[in-house]
């Protein structure tokens, strides 16, 4: 018998060849590759967002309305999405996002008036991106790993990372050599690129090619996968209401909203102008925030091989105080160059920017079951509600005061109660086999 899970399926046919490789890793692959895809279309509006406004004439306002309505739905579409995987397959729902993803960019060179642009990249692009979100995340590990959940979340999530360090560069060069035309059927193009391996790649559940669940074990099987019947809004909705009446969903909401309102809802949004109010170069600024997204892959990579061994409240409850503690020091840490000080801030910061994601999946799946994707669908979209209230927030903030200070220090106190949560959580009771099956 090999020695490790990875070079083999626990229960083969004698006729069937154990493949070296698990299928699982296969499928972790895939979609690493399809949310590396999506990621492109975050990075697109910020770019283009200039030349629209130099061709049409439109408000930088009127085209931030279709990235708000792409953000909210983001956020708020994943729940739907984990239903729609859990009623129909993870395939045919990635093969729908990654078709809404290439027809709502690429439409974009014919469109002539503004509602346009909502429709298309509000829409359909926000829609397709919530779908390949931190539910997918969840759903995938949930069904085809049992061992190394917690690293294969941090790598998926830091996916969102590499993709926009990726297609960030490429966009802003065709942008500023062709126009915005060339960048938008690019990204729409990858989308087209990845369907292939999705639908070559990608299966439902290892029970449907006759396998087991990476690292299963006759003490811990593989999640059997019970037909769904219902409509997958009423599955959503219910996972809601039923994960609403629990304190756990509360504490891990409340703190999913906090890490949004102190990562894309503030920093992400506010860093580059609050650094250049200091007379740091736009250019400066903006090269020390994409260093965050390099420094992220390494943080939520490591945070998913530590979710597989530590406690993943205190996990939680170490990522919330470190960065509040950093966002209250930053305030002192501007300047119009770039000192050794705003450098470790960087990197610090970096390593924590997503690396809450990993623990807070796992914790999800400790308390919620077979019903952890929905429900972490659920608190993903809290993440959004922070990040959109601390943007507009942060905002007020600086026309108020003329200086971004209160908006750093409040939410590094934000991240400090969010530590408070973390620990309030209770820890998991040890779901038996039968009551997983039972969900």
């Amino acid at each position: 018998m090999p020695s490790s899970p990875l070079l083999r399926a626990p229960h083969p046919s004698p006729a069937r060849p154990r493949p070296r490789i698990h299928r699982a890793w296969w499928v972790a692959l895939a979609g690493f590759i399809a949310m590396v895809g999506a990621a492109g279309f975050r990075s697109v509006p910020g770019v283009l967002i200039g030349p629209l406004h130099d061709e049409f004439g439109w408000s930088h306002g009127t085209i931030g309305v279709a990235v708000s309505i792409n953000l909210v739905l983001y956020g708020l579409f994943s729940p739907f999405a984990a239903a729609l995987m859990d009623r129909f397959g993870i395939r045919p729902v990635l093969t729908v996002a990654l078709l809404l993803l290439a027809t709502g960019g690429g439409l974009t060179v014919f469109m002539t008036e503004v509602w346009h642009l909502w429709l298309l990249w509000g829409l359909l692009v926000g829609v397709g991106a919530g779908s390949i979100s931190m539910a997918f995340i969840a759903t995938l590990v949930n069904r085809w790993f049992v061992a190394r959940r917690g690293l294969v979340s941090g790598v998926l999530t830091a996916a969102g990372a590499a993709g926009q360090l990726i297609f960030l560069p490429a966009v802003a060069w065709l942008a500023t050599n062709y126009g915005w035309r060339l960048p938008a059927l690019f990204v729409a193009g990858t989308a087209l690129l990845v369907l292939p391996l999705v639908i070559y790649a990608v299966r439902d559940h290892p029970h449907e090619i006759g396998l087991e669940a990476f690292g299963a074990t006759e003490d811990e099987p593989t999640q059997a996968r019970a037909p769904r019947t219902g409509n997958a809004a009423t599955m959503a909705l219910s996972s809601l209401f039923e994960a609403a009446r629990t304190r756990t969903f509360w504490l891990l909401a409340g703190g999913f909203a906090v890490c949004g309102a102190s990562t894309n809802g503030l920093v992400g949004t506010h860093f580059v102008p609050a650094a250049h109010d200091h007379g740091m170069p736009l250019t400066a600024a903006a090269s020390l925030l994409a260093i965050v997204g390099v420094v992220d892959i390494i943080g939520t990579i490591g945070s998913g091989f530590l979710t597989d061994r530590i406690d993943p409240r205190i996990l939680l409850a170490v990522y919330y105080t470190l960065r509040g503690l950093s966002l209250m020091a930053l305030p002192a840490l501007f300047g119009p160059d770039v000192q050794p000080s705003m450098w470790a801030f960087i990197i610090f910061y970096g390593l924590d920017w997503v690396a809450t994601v990993p623990p807070t999946v796992a914790l999800c799946q400790q308390h919620f079951g077979e019903k952890a994707p929905m429900v972490f669908g659920w608190v993903f979209a809290s993440h959004q509600i922070g990040a959109a209230v601390a943007a507009t927030g942060a905002g007020l903030i600086r026309d108020i005061h003329g200086s971004y200070d209160f908006a750093w220090l409040g939410a590094g106190a934000l991240c400090l109660v969010a530590t408070a949560f973390s620990l309030l959580i209770p820890r998991a009771r040890q779901l038996t086999p039968q009551a997983v099956a039972a969900g």
